[in-house]
């Protein structure tokens, strides 16, 4: 991928990350009861301030690319509603299906504090603008886009429920 951004953790998006480790080949067949490299790999670029993580939600494209907020910027640093809720739905999933496993609580911080970034950063700008918005700036939070725009950004609504089927 020439650019980074949401796109690095659609597997992870989608839930197609494994979770488990599988099992060292002496320990026989199966998983292992740790946390796969690659699930582990993609927390830690969703959560990189560098990279996806701000305090308003998951941001579209990495705050270290080239690309970043360069001309116009709509999928170029923007935190969309609908990205943001595929991770959601994929890190209460990873967080419940994982929950013996050593190390999920990473998995579970991941998922608290993306899903209160979003929803405090959703109430802000309805209470300072009266509207929901198409997204949102990855730097301030302020809405951009279409407004009203109920369209994926009524998505908030079933994540401030935590309803994810």
């Amino acid at each position: 991928v020439l650019n980074e951004g949401v796109v690095n953790v659609f597997p992870l998006l989608l839930g197609l990350v494994p979770g488990r480790a599988p099992a060292a080949p002496s320990g026989g067949a199966g998983v292992s009861p740790v946390l796969s490299a690659q699930l582990n790999g993609s927390l830690a670029f969703l959560r990189s301030p560098a990279k996806l993580w701000s305090p308003f939600g998951v941001r579209s494209l990495a705050r270290s690319d080239w690309l970043y907020r360069t001309q116009e910027d709509y999928w170029r640093g923007s935190v969309w509603i609908n990205l943001n809720y595929l991770a959601l739905r994929a890190l209460h999933r990873y967080a419940t299906e994982l929950a013996d496993v050593p190390g999920v609580e990473a998995v579970r911080e991941a998922y608290q504090g993306l899903r209160s970034n979003l929803i405090a950063n959703l109430d802000k700008e309805f209470q300072r603008t009266g509207m929901l918005w198409e997204h949102y700036s990855g730097e301030d939070g302020h809405g951009q886009g279409s407004h009203p725009f109920h369209g994926w950004s009524v998505l908030g609504l079933l994540a401030m429920a935590e309803i994810y089927q």
